[in-house]
């Protein structure tokens, strides 16, 4: 059989639940390289609006805590628990979802300009900052190359597919009518006022 060169006009293309999961995790690392400038500046005494780290916080929790990390503990988690699988590792994940809340609850109480202007509460800043950072590079690749993979074997076909419809639906109500593409420019707006949009500017010269 051959696969056709383009999809049918009057269907929908619909990404599987693995797809949609990993999309996330790339709006997660651009805002832990946000996170990672923030601290470079704060490390290095230069100028920092608290706007910038206090927006991305605020997407770190509605977005990835209160959304995307609740769909994984509420469907993908218990459906490796269900299979006995990968036990160990969802117990893991668990525990860095916990103390990313708490990370991000320290983040959000100091990500303002007169914390700015404390230098103990610049420290506690940017420890919280660093923890996060260290943390959750580990956590999504662990999730993108073992777990993510993974779940495809232990459901059917059918759940699997069904998976991905539930999270296309999930994702347009948690979120505005900008939906993803909204977003996504919204993470972009807060790498342009850091100077760290251009890409172009982490290419290596060798």
């Amino acid at each position: 059989a051959t696969v056709p060169a383009t999809e049918p006009a009057s269907e929908a293309v619909h990404f599987s639940p693995t797809e949609i999961l990993m999309i996330d995790h790339g709006l997660l690392k651009r805002m832990i390289l946000i996170y990672g400038e923030c601290v470079r500046r704060m490390n290095a005494g230069a100028e920092l609006e608290s706007d910038a780290l206090a927006e991305t916080a605020k997407i770190m929790r509605s977005f990835i805590e209160d959304y995307h990390e609740k769909i994984e503990e509420e469907h993908i988690f218990p459906a490796f628990l269900k299979a006995g699988k990968l036990v160990g590792l969802v117990d893991v994940l668990s525990r860095q979802h916990a103390a990313g809340r708490e990370l991000t609850d320290t983040t959000l109480s100091l990500a303002n300009a007169g914390a700015l202007r404390s230098q103990t509460e610049r420290k506690k800043l940017t420890a919280a900052l660093n923890l996060f950072i260290r943390m959750y590079g580990p956590h999504e690749a662990r999730e993108d190359t073992v777990l993510y993979p993974a779940y495809r074997t232990i459901v059917s076909p059918k759940e699997f597919n069904a998976m991905g419809a539930y999270l296309e639906f999930k994702q347009q109500e948690h979120m505005d009518d900008a939906g993803l593409e909204g977003l996504t420019d919204q993470i972009a707006d807060i790498e342009k006022n850091l100077g760290i949009y251009d890409l172009s500017q982490f290419t290596a010269h060798v």
